[in-house]
């Protein structure tokens, strides 16, 4: 009899309508997901083209809480508490979903989507590491705004008069964000000179270590240390910037002196092998060799070893140069040339005094 009552009041019976066509569209979201997402996504990922395969991925979370706002908006047509022609209720439904749409169209233009893979398949001109970001954040910014313009009018909110309100202010707005503004146009000329790409090792006064990443505002250089330095793109467009990826060679130069007692002629013999020893190893490169007696120093003869290694990579460079660097060692033991080390004489105390007395 209860029930036949509660049945019977109709506020009271249209509300477990409502709540039940809500539950059951938070049903079909799961059902969605679970089994039809699935099955059209393994479907798409057969054809020639992963466009259509990107398409599902950014819209995957749009499409969940569609589910949600078309359930809401169904339940509250039977819901006795809410009017659904109610101006508020609509515009907030209509916001929401361009919401959803936007979001769709944004996680599309990440940096890593196929519109950049395309242009750098089909066209002669290879899009940099770095400008693809700074594309990818330019057409999400052009998104959002579009998406804020759109649910601006549909709340009746006058655009141009906004605009028109940014032109009045526009000296007030360019002296508060002048520090922004200069970090963009130093953005700009870091995109347009190109004096790095992401991932490349760059020195600069500020920071050295690897390029991360490069934003509006600023570049994120990983340091050799592991840390992420976050550099203002004014401070990095003004530096000296040295890029040692760009590097086609990597310098070696070191002096090694020798005794005044070697004879001359063993040390003319190590200096030619020590040269033929460069001329002949594969990872030399053999542009600029020089083994040249140069200085005569307080303790020995100045030996000038100047070569580059082919490889650029640090750890390959160090490899190299410590396999050449036993070469020599077993060159200068062979023809009896002795390294000149700095020597000092220890004078005890004792001895000091032994002396002073005597005197």
């Amino acid at each position: 009899m209860q029930w036949e009552t509660l049945l019977e009041n109709n506020e009271i019976k249209y509300t477990l309508i409502s709540i039940g066509i809500f539950l059951l569209f938070l049903l079909l979201r799961k059902i969605f997901i679970t089994y039809i997402y699935k099955f059209v996504l393994k479907a798409s990922s057969k054809t020639p083209t992963r466009f259509f395969t990107e398409l599902l991925e950014a819209f995957k979370k749009p499409l969940q809480w569609m589910f949600v706002i078309v359930g809401f908006y169904i339940a509250v047509h039977y819901f006795p508490y809410i009017d659904e022609e109610n101006k508020l209720f609509l515009q907030i439904i209509q916001s929401l979903i361009i919401v959803l749409i936007i979001w769709g169209f944004f996680n599309l233009a990440s940096a890593t989507s196929l519109l950049f893979s395309k242009i750098n398949r089909k066209t002669n001109m290879q899009v940099d590491q770095i400008l693809i970001p700074f594309i990818s954040r330019g057409i999400r910014v052009v998104i959002v705004a579009i998406g804020i313009s759109i649910i601006a009018e549909i709340f009746n909110y006058n655009i141009s008069g906004f605009v028109a309100g940014l032109g009045l202010g526009g000296l007030a707005v360019a002296l508060a964000a002048q520090e922004v503004l200069a970090n963009l146009f130093g953005g700009f000329v870091i995109i347009t000179e190109r004096p790095f790409s992401i991932g490349d090792w760059i020195l600069t006064p500020s920071v050295e270590g690897t390029v991360e990443d490069i934003s509006f505002r600023s570049t994120k250089v990983r340091t050799f240390a592991d840390a992420v330095v976050t550099v203002p793109n004014s401070t990095l467009a003004n530096e000296a910037i040295t890029n040692w990826s760009k590097m086609g060679k990597r310098r070696v130069s070191f002096d090694l002196r020798v005794t005044y007692s070697s004879p001359v002629e063993h040390v003319k013999r190590a200096l030619k092998r020590i040269e033929e020893l460069l001329q002949n190893h594969d990872e030399v490169h053999q542009e600029t060799i020089a083994v040249r007696l140069n200085e005569f120093a307080d303790i020995g003869s100045e030996i000038m070893i100047y070569y580059f290694t082919k490889t650029t990579v640090w750890m390959e460079h160090l490899a190299v140069k410590e396999e050449i660097n036993y070469e020599i060692m077993n060159i200068l033991e062979e023809e009896n040339v002795e390294i000149a080390i700095p020597s000092r004489r220890l004078v005890s105390a004792q001895n000091v005094e032994g002396t002073i007395e005597g005197q």
